[in-house]
């Protein structure tokens, strides 16, 4: 029997299931990023919920019409064009990823969330070369990999990867985790 299951990816509203489901997790006591953000869509339904938002991305010129909104703040910053986490100094309440991945930022995306924080995470996985892009494997996670990295450090609330159909037939990987009191981390390689 495959491992592989279906799974639904995105509810009306635009922003993924995944998000709505574990949004509400993320305590409203700090900021929550919104990594890699797009046009905006996780950066809206978040802010709609009553989180603050920081939306970073490399062109954000998809929330020109947001620009202004009270509880949100838009950095624009090339992830892998080398030198620090543009947020190193910033600890966060949730981090939302998805589509996206850099495994370099792994670390950083653990050390940014605050204790109690939330990460949610769902990108594209190897076998999704079958379906469209990304096909380059540097873009596709191996199996069970966010578990594996993110499982040391977090806890992990929620873990699924396989096949979904809506909105697109895709192979994808989405992880909930929540970082909880430690008393040190030593940090070794994470992937």
């Amino acid at each position: 029997m495959s491992e592989t299951v279906k799974l639904s990816n995105v509810a009306s509203t635009g922003s993924v299931d995944w998000v709505q489901r574990y949004a509400p997790l993320i305590p409203h006591t700090r900021p929550v990023l919104d990594l890699a953000c797009g046009k905006g869509r996780h950066t809206r339904y978040l802010l709609n919920e009553g989180y603050s938002v920081v939306a970073l991305d490399k062109d954000v010129r998809g929330l020109d019409d947001i620009l202004g909104e009270p509880n949100l703040k838009i950095v624009e910053a090339d992830l892998e064009a080398g030198g620090a986490f543009p947020l190193k100094d910033m600890n966060f309440a949730g981090i939302v990823v998805v589509n996206y991945l850099y495994t370099a930022l792994f670390v950083d995306l653990i050390d940014a969330l605050a204790v109690d924080g939330v990460l949610i995470y769902q990108t594209f996985m190897r076998g999704n070369e079958a379906f469209g892009r990304p096909r380059n494997p540097n873009f596709l996670l191996k199996k069970n990999e966010l578990k594996d990295a993110f499982g040391k450090h977090l806890k992990v609330i929620a873990f699924e990867q396989g096949y979904i159909e809506y909105p697109e037939p895709a192979m994808i990987q989405k992880i909930c985790a929540v970082k909880q009191k430690m008393s040190t981390i030593a940090w070794g390689p994470i992937n």
